[in-house]
């Protein structure tokens, strides 16, 4: 049987991806020289010796870095063709289908320009929707608005639960929402015309297609999101294609992180602590590997606030007891911080290379998805529902099951 063009389409991103692996497996956080250095230092040179605004320049042109990287990697030439989808977002569409702001009670602002967004990329609507993990029941408010519709909604918070309701019953949208473990063994659908989901995290997503497949749900539309959150210590493909294909990635629960790892709608406050933490933990890095004798990585867990209102060696400390690390009496602070400054700026570079592969690796993921539903009767479109600035999530599937 011929392929379908997603799952030709996701073969050639599989073999584009293993060719360039040596790349974005590594992650420049724990690996200060990673494989590809040696084997290409010329790109490691160029890269290396980039300035601070060229690297802000660059995150914000992947296709420009392609560009430039390709004169030492010819594949990476290829980067625009690999991330291109349909662009659906149409501003005038948009702006319409989004909830007033009168009407957005409890609604962030971003949400609710994300929701009107998507309301207009799945228009027209028809029948009743099943809002998928829903809260307070935001998408579906905002949905019902663009036609002839009613919406069900599944929610695991009681307290959301109970705010989206009286929201509905305040602004009488045609709105019920449900108290639902979406992940229950036992859980059956309603009887839907549509089931949507506006970033529903990683193993929501995914229980959402394979529920929506095996009730032969009409139609499903949503936009994925934070594919690490699952259960799983690595992906495991949905469709026959990917299941089938020797050759197929192995991807583990950490490589999955990196597929969302962008901070474009992140407040320049939050970056910039974000950035001072970093050089903390490179540095503290540094000084472990030091201390033990040993050029080996050792995660740290996540800090408490109150670290970010003290100094380097406070966090050092912690970070020793929580690593089993005896702090030795006498430690050059500021050398230690120095190397932190150091490996920051040459972990900033080589994410530069690694982050190319953020989009890749999504679509890798959600072509697996669009295919899995081609295989069980749905016709699938794949494009983007609303601008990058918004949110880098913008990815939507739409299928509809074929009679």
């Amino acid at each position: 049987m011929a392929l379908s063009e997603s799952a030709q389409r996701w073969r050639s991103l599989n073999d584009w991806l293993s060719q360039h692996q040596s790349f974005w497996r590594p992650a420049p956080f724990a690996e200060p020289d990673p494989a590809w250095r040696r084997e290409c230092p010329a790109l490691a040179d160029w890269l290396e010796g980039l300035s601070e605004s060229a690297v802000d320049r660059l995150q914000e042109d992947p296709a420009g870095l392609a560009a430039e990287l390709s004169a030492f990697t010819p594949g990476l030439a290829a980067w625009p063709d690999v991330v291109r989808v349909p662009d659906w977002f149409d501003a005038i569409q948009a702006e319409q289908a989004t909830l007033p702001e009168t009407l957005a009670v409890d609604m962030p602002g971003r949400k609710r320009i994300q929701a009107g967004a998507f309301a207009a990329a799945a228009a027209p609507l028809a029948g009743t929707l099943l809002d998928w993990c829903c809260g307070k029941g935001h998408l579906a408010r905002t949905l019902v608005r663009q036609g002839n519709t009613a919406a069900l909604g599944f929610e695991w918070q009681s307290s959301l639960v109970e705010d989206g309701n009286r929201l509905a019953d305040r602004y009488q949208d045609p709105v019920d929402i449900h108290r639902q473990d979406v992940m229950a063994a036992d859980l059956t659908l309603p009887e839907v015309d549509h089931a949507v989901a506006l970033h529903a995290c990683g193993d929501l997503h995914r229980q959402l297609i394979t529920r929506a497949v095996a009730e032969a749900v009409p139609r499903l539309t949503f936009s994925p999101c934070c594919y690490h959150l699952t259960r799983q210590s690595q992906y495991q493909p949905f469709s026959s294609v990917a299941r089938q294909c020797a050759e197929t990635l192995r991807v583990d629960r950490p490589l999955l992180r990196l597929a969302v790892r962008e901070t474009v709608t992140a407040p320049v406050r939050e970056r910039t602590q974000g950035q001072r933490i970093s050089v903390w933990r490179l540095g503290f890095d540094a000084l472990q590997r030091h201390l033990r004798g040993r050029d080996e990585y050792r995660p740290v867990p996540s800090h408490p606030s109150r670290l970010n209102h003290g100094d380097f060696k406070d966090f050092c400390q912690w970070a020793a007891g929580k690593s089993g690390l005896e702090m030795p009496a006498e430690v050059d602070w500021p050398h230690w911080y120095r190397r932190g400054l150091e490996r920051q700026r040459q972990v900033r570079r080589h994410e530069l290379l690694r982050h190319l592969f953020r989009r890749p690796l999504e679509l890798w993921l959600v072509l697996d998805y669009a295919v899995f539903l081609e295989e069980h009767g749905y016709r699938v479109r794949l494009g983007q529902f609303c601008e990058r600035s918004l949110t880098p999530r913008n990815l939507m599937l739409d299928a509809l099951r074929v009679p």
